[in-house]
């Protein structure tokens, strides 16, 4: 499973690089504005800043939502940086975008999904990535980790090749579900990334490591 970080910030980001997991990085105005990024112009070189940093897909999410909006948006995009991925929203003029997309040679990133009959559809129309938001899934009192199995077993068994990339992921147990449940990417906080280093034991058993390295010297 590939690890994305889900975020603007540099700093951020090259801590998670640093680590030797980072494989891509999901972010979009929101995540920009947080960061003091704005404006048209801020906003396209702050991607191209994060793609010359990570060597691995970059989303980059359009605004619009009509269909020649969100086009002429996606090929500016793409013309960015060749790691750029078009994020996409599930509605129907997204769909009918991510199709145009994947004729034209651009890679998509279908969002926004919250059901197995919208990551269908966002594969049959070629999207590279589709997001299943599992932990807003979890919020409305279903269960996010087992939509994207439920999406998995799809693929699978009809040979969908779009990737299913687990979004909204709260803590680094989320993480570990998601790998379980048969997602290709999850795209998380860095806190829930450096969660995965903290066992009690492992604290303990260090602590006692180091105790005992004190008698030799």
């Amino acid at each position: 499973m590939k690890f994305f970080i889900d975020t603007a910030d540099l700093a951020q980001i090259k801590e998670a690089n640093d680590l030797g997991i980072l494989d891509g990085v999901t972010t979009n105005p929101s995540l920009m504005a947080k960061v003091g990024i704005k404006g048209h112009e801020a906003i396209n070189k702050h991607y191209v800043t994060i793609c010359e940093m990570v060597n691995g897909d970059i989303s980059a999410e359009v605004v619009s939502t009509d269909f020649d909006s969100i086009i002429a948006e996606g090929k500016k995009l793409a013309a960015l940086h060749k790691n750029i991925v078009v994020k996409v929203p599930m509605i129907k003029e997204g769909v009918k975008a991510i199709k145009w997309f994947s004729d034209n040679g651009i890679r998509t990133n279908c969002t926004l999904v919250f059901s197995a009959g919208q990551a269908i559809l966002a594969a049959k129309a070629g999207a590279n990535y589709v997001s299943p938001f599992i932990g807003r899934i979890d919020d409305s009192g279903w269960d996010g980790v087992q939509l994207i199995q439920q999406i998995s077993n799809i693929y699978t068994i009809q040979g969908f090749r779009t990737e299913i990339l687990a979004a909204s992921i709260r803590n680094p147990n989320h993480i570990i579900q998601c790998a379980e449940a048969g997602a290709d990417v999850c795209t998380c906080p860095l806190e829930s990334i450096l969660g995965l280093l903290k066992h009690p034991l492992t604290d303990i058993g260090l602590a006692k490591f180091l105790e005992d390295a004190k008698k030799f010297v």
